[in-house]
């Protein structure tokens, strides 16, 4: 399997304290001139840029542009009906029977 070349997202940094609290992953730092036209070189045509934040061998973190495209199938595919559900039918109420012997009047 060959490897793509890595695209390293300009104007983009991650940064991860460990004094932070558990709850916190990171923090993602723009540098706008930069991150702006990094975004405008890569974007899809939707409009989308993926990035993926990384951790290097040097244990730090960086981003990188993720570039994983689904394989796009040329036959069209089955479109399979949902299977029917079987409910099982409501229970009936129980009805208690009356039981004359034990009224008070």
């Amino acid at each position: 399997m060959s490897q793509k070349e890595r695209v390293f997202a300009d104007g983009f940094r991650f940064e991860r304290k460990e004094s932070a609290p558990e709850y916190v992953v990171g923090r993602l730092s723009l540098k706008i001139d930069e991150a702006v036209a990094f975004i405008n070189k890569h974007a899809n045509a939707n409009g989308w840029i993926n990035l993926s934040v990384m951790i290097g061998r040097s244990g730090n973190p960086y981003v990188e542009l993720d570039t994983y495209e689904p394989k796009q199938s040329t036959e069209p595919q089955e479109v399979k009906p949902k299977a029917a559900v079987k409910s099982k039918p409501a229970p009936e109420p129980e009805v208690e029977e009356e039981d004359d012997e034990e009224l008070p009047f």
